[in-house]
């Protein structure tokens, strides 16, 4: 019999800090781990760190992040997620699931009335089945040469109860998460 994951479910723990050692532990020693390198972007670390450990090992990952942004002209704040990472031998376990909601659990403490992320184009599906949405529109985000139109794909998702996407151009005003 394979030894999928045990039948018990998995348990997120916060972690203390999430170091490049940790994402090797999860991902292995790739030069581009997220497969974004080509996008040429500077990325934040995340502040708040989410884990599953599996026999000792970690084994999945979400960092969180608040960063300033503008939506139609308004400042507000939003709680970035970035980091997701799931081990390529454990996915499809939802363990991806598993770790973001455990995440976006903390997030809706944290103020902000949404969630924001940046994803390659084949992880939208996956986003979607955990209730992200897609922006269709372009959005702005701060590099060291100055603003750029993101190249990834844009989604959110609610972290309060009626709270809906306003309309207007976006500009993250931070560097990524």
């Amino acid at each position: 019999m394979t030894d999928r994951l045990s039948s018990a479910l998995p348990t997120v723990v916060r972690l203390k800090e999430y170091t490049k050692t940790d994402q090797i532990e999860i991902l292995g020693d790739s030069a581009d781990p997220f497969g974004v390198a080509d996008a040429g972007l500077t990325w934040l670390p995340k502040e708040d760190h989410f884990g599953v450990r599996r026999k000792g090992r970690l084994v999945a990952h979400a960092g969180l992040l608040r960063l300033p942004i503008s939506i139609g002209g308004t400042g507000t704040q939003v709680v970035g997620v970035g980091g997701v990472a799931v081990a390529p031998d454990l996915r499809g376990h939802g363990l991806a699931r598993l770790v973001v909601s455990a995440a976006l659990d903390h997030a809706r403490t944290m103020g902000p009335q949404h969630g924001l992320l940046f994803c390659r184009p084949p992880l939208v599906p996956l986003y979607q089945r955990l209730g992200w949405r897609t922006l269709e529109q372009d959005v702005r985000v701060e590099q060291p040469e100055g603003p750029v139109i993101m190249p990834l794909r844009t989604m959110w998702t609610p972290l309060h109860a009626r709270a809906n996407w306003p309309t207007g151009a976006v500009r993250l005003l931070s560097l990524p998460m």
